[in-house]
């Protein structure tokens, strides 16, 4: 019997081409599947140089390969809630809402239309029996961004790089003399590519400048906009001075004030209980309670022991056993037992 037929959605990474490579390697029947998010704007956008990676690789590969336009579900579905959050003073994660709403839905069932048994994706992570699972590479695991992934969707994906270690990535893709095998990796958010955050943000967002003060109201100066700035943020303040450095400890956003506090140990800056709504759980079973498991509120950030003490009207109460520093709101809470992701959740303000 022939193998299934696995839609690889291509970025024009080494990741993504290495994917291909592995299974077509492996004997399944591979189609490239490229797609495109953002409008084209000028010089800051590489869709068109990256669809053309995919070309090149998927003509070394001798698979088709095809391209999909989601602009208007990525502006509906992922975009303006980027916005709208960033108006409430959050900070909100638009790479977990794209794998949820279009990559993992939309572009799953692209997928399922070309004939894919699986969609496979260059995700480091890894899965069994519907559970999700860190990928072997610890510096490079994805998991934290695919939280949101139920059972019935893991179980017609595939990670083909889940067990391999960046390194070993590059190795193969030169060893195959892949195009893409000395490309960079991308950074940071799709829709913003290589400009400056702020900058790109003004456009949607006009600045709101407004007061800059310390929890006991004396004025540190004005801020361009609380959209601008994130819980922990010491950079770009602009407070100078004697002393410790500044940084940014909450928003006051009914008044439009940004809350500073002067050292990187104030007590305003950490937090021991965490409250997070949007709860969501990989096998869709909400654990019996209280759960001791670890969490991580960002991405780099190592496993960090906790209790889920209650969960109460949608709300999970988090109780970590060292105070954690700069939480920030909107932000995600991922929860592991090893490297078993059970599911996560979105931060709420306390």
């Amino acid at each position: 019997m022939s193998k299934p037929t696995v839609v690889v959605g291509m970025s024009g990474g080494v990741d993504s081409s290495v994917c291909a490579f592995l299974l077509k390697e492996q004997g399944y029947h591979v189609i490239g599947l490229f797609m495109k998010n953002w409008e084209d704007e000028g010089e800051h956008c590489s869709a068109t140089e990256d669809y053309e990676d995919v070309a090149r690789v998927c003509d070394q590969l001798n698979i088709p390969h095809f391209s999909v336009n989601f602009t208007k579900e990525y502006y509906d579905l992922v975009f303006t809630q980027f916005l709208d959050e960033l108006k409430q003073g959050l900070t909100p994660n638009p790479d977990i809402l794209c794998n949820r709403e279009i990559k993992f839905n939309h572009f799953l069932k692209k997928a399922r239309e070309l004939g894919g048994d699986y969609l496979a994706t260059g995700h480091y992570a890894r899965h069994d029996q519907g559970m999700l699972y860190k990928g072997q590479d610890a510096s490079k695991d994805q998991s934290y961004f695919l939280y949101t992934l139920k059972s019935s969707i893991l179980d017609q994906v595939l990670f083909p790089l889940g067990a391999l270690e960046k390194k070993e990535v590059r190795a193969l893709a030169k060893k195959a003399g892949l195009s893409t095998a000395e490309k960079k990796d991308s950074t940071g958010i799709c829709f913003i590519g290589k400009r400056k955050f702020g900058p790109f943000l003004s456009a949607h967002l006009p600045y709101q400048p407004g007061e800059m003060n310390t929890l006991k109201g004396k004025s540190m100066g004005t801020h361009c906009g609380l959209a601008y700035y994130t819980i922990g943020q010491r950079k770009g303040l602009g407070i100078g001075g004697e002393g410790d450095a500044w940084f940014v400890i909450g928003k006051d956003v009914k008044n439009n004030i940004l809350l500073v506090e002067q050292g990187d140990d104030h007590p305003a800056l950490y937090t021991q209980t965490v409250h997070a709504d949007q709860l969501t759980w990989v096998n869709d079973q909400e654990p019996s309670l209280p759960l001791q498991c670890s969490a991580k509120v960002r991405y780099r950030q190592t496993d960090q022991p906790c209790t889920i003490t209650a969960i109460e009207n949608g709300i999970a109460t988090v109780k970590f056993d060292q105070k954690q520093r700069a939480v920030t709101p909107s932000q995600a809470i991922v929860f592991y037992q090893g490297t078993c992701c059970l599911g996560g959740a979105r931060i709420i303000p306390s």
